[in-house]
């Protein structure tokens, strides 16, 4: 069935960011494909990975690591989240690792598997999901294969990095663990000292940049085309869109394009975002609305059945919008035909 929507991945342009990232840690590296892989396609993002030496991998829950089928031989898949009550059958009948958040956690997993591995979250400064550094006794004799946890402010030059390094050491001295985790994607930015065992990018795979330091060595990942469904003319005085937001001062062609928020493609791009045809520049006419949006096509040789482009170099586009590089990944929705190349 024809989609009118194309979502082109680049397994080279992941591959060199994930290249780029290892060697910029200096040590182990793992990834992120949690959220179907920040909207690229989990599996295929994985897969893409393993292919450049990628060996450990994160997803959110045990629905996704059900959805992402059988793991590569000699790769490993631990669940952020946990494990719920709710949740045990599903992880006792996996081989990911539940990555231990609270006491609660910690005493259920010692119960149904005390002799399974299983990797444990310690709360530095996050505030989110990880057991309380006061707590961190209630982990004797865990097999623990990767101690963890979040920076909350790797992105921003900010002192609360400072702290929760200087936290996460202590713990490191205190628990013992194979492997030892702390840096995300802006994490590894930071410099060596983040680094530890494993590093566990998750933005800059996908072509996000989350510091000044990543810049020019991230590649675009994504590339977002939609077709033309009809090219009309606006006339001089005539609205177009909800709101009437724009008014044309002259007769304005217009290419009106499959997509639309509920795509992704996000109100913050009203009037604001832009396509490509070739080398013509189509701005954004209006709101974005559920399923269309008009481009200006004044300079475009376009029409019916024609593809466009959206701009979606991911700093670029966040700065546009107002939304943050994770949103524009994520919210990308299941009307595209992903194909990785």
């Amino acid at each position: 069935m024809h989609q009118p929507l194309r979502l082109t991945l680049s397994k080279s342009a992941i591959q060199s960011n994930w290249r780029w990232l290892a060697d910029h840690a200096g040590t182990a590296c793992g990834a992120a494909i949690k959220a179907n892989g920040y909207g690229t396609g989990a599996r295929d993002a994985m897969l893409a990975l393993q292919e450049a030496g990628c060996r450990d991998y994160y997803v959110s829950t045990w629905w996704e690591a059900e959805e992402l089928g059988r793991m590569p031989v000699d790769s490993a898949l631990s669940v952020l989240h946990g494990v719920g009550a709710d949740d045990m059958v599903a992880a006792l009948a996996s081989t990911a690792r539940p990555v231990l958040n609270s006491l609660e956690q910690v005493e259920r997993w010692r119960t149904a598997a005390p002799d399974r591995a299983c990797d444990v979250m310690v709360d530095t400064g996050m505030n989110r999901l990880g057991l309380r550094i006061e707590e961190i006794g209630a982990l004797a004799g865990l097999r623990i294969d990767t101690l963890m946890s979040h920076l909350a402010c790797a992105d921003e030059d900010h002192p609360l990095n400072a702290a929760q390094l200087s936290r996460f050491r202590q713990v490191r001295a205190a628990v013992p663990a194979k492997r030892y985790s702390l840096a995300n994607s802006a994490g590894i930015c930071l410099g060596a000292d983040y680094a530890f065992d494993l590093v566990r990018p998750g933005l800059a795979l996908y072509g996000g940049i989350p510091r000044d330091e990543a810049a020019g060595n991230i590649c675009q990942v994504a590339k977002v085309d939609a077709q033309i469904i009809q090219r009309r003319t606006i006339r001089a005085g005539e609205t177009c869109g909800y709101g009437a937001t724009f008014t044309a001062a002259a007769d304005t062609p217009a290419a009106i394009i499959n997509i639309g928020y509920a795509d992704g493609y996000l109100r913050g791009f009203s009037s604001r975002g832009r396509a490509f045809a070739e080398k013509a520049e189509l701005k954004v006419l209006g709101r974005v609305s559920m399923d269309l949006v008009a481009l200006d096509a004044s300079e475009a040789d376009v029409g019916e059945g024609d593809w466009v482009e959206l701009d979606y170099d991911l700093p670029r586009a966040a700065e546009a919008s107002g939304l943050s590089q994770y949103e524009l990944l994520t919210g990308l929705g299941a009307r595209f035909e992903r194909r990785w190349i």
